[in-house]
């Protein structure tokens, strides 16, 4: 039997009840699909976040979680960001990262949406620098949580690891990746440490 281009033709087969094997060519299917989809999706409220939440990106990419960026706002595109939210997780995404800054409700109106867990980053803009922000993103109501990290570029590398490490729960592999990039961070220190005292002595 040989592999089926499109998820409805495995679908079909199996349906059908065409036997075990053709179910394992379904499951098959579905895993190549779980691996080249996006399972994150990072949300900014503005272009000018991208600088912050670049930084985002680029942690996952060490991580090999594929993640898609959108800029979409909660108040100037309401609509088209429940819509997106909805059509992403339909595809697979599993872990939405929010960013945005002063009344900041991006994170919040994604957590409507979905089940998926939402993180939330503050972005320092305005005369409060980033407070706002975080205040309005963390206070979020019963029932609807946003798990908000710190304000700027710490918080945009904390929520990529955090969505990792999500991920790694059910992921042997990226587990085994979060532990490395864990390591060198340890090891990064070690050597810093190691040449202050070779300085001193």
């Amino acid at each position: 039997m040989s592999n089926f281009n499109t998820e409805f033709e495995a679908r079909k087969c199996v349906y059908l009840n065409c036997g075990q094997k053709v179910a394992s060519v379904y499951l098959a299917f579905l895993k190549r699909k779980e691996t080249t989809m996006s399972r994150v999706s990072i949300l900014m409220g503005s272009e000018s976040d991208w600088p912050v939440m670049e930084s985002c990106k680029e942690v996952l990419d060490e991580l090999g979680v594929p993640c898609e960026v959108r800029i979409t706002s909660a108040h100037r595109t309401p609509q088209e960001t429940k819509e997106y939210v909805i059509d992403a997780q339909n595809r697979g995404c599993k872990v939405f990262i929010c960013a945005a800054g002063m009344a900041a409700h991006l994170a919040g109106a994604v957590a409507a949406q979905t089940t998926c867990p939402v993180i939330g980053v503050p972005i320092s803009s305005g005369a409060l620098q980033g407070v706002d922000a975080l205040l309005s993103t963390v206070q979020m109501p019963g029932g609807i949580p946003v798990a908000t990290v710190a304000i700027g570029k710490a918080g945009a590398k904390n929520a990529a690891y955090l969505a990792g490490q999500m991920l790694a729960v059910s992921d042997e592999a990226l587990f085994q990746r979060v532990l490395a990039d864990r390591e060198k961070n340890k090891d990064k220190v070690i050597s810093q440490n190691d040449a202050l005292q070779n300085s001193l002595s």
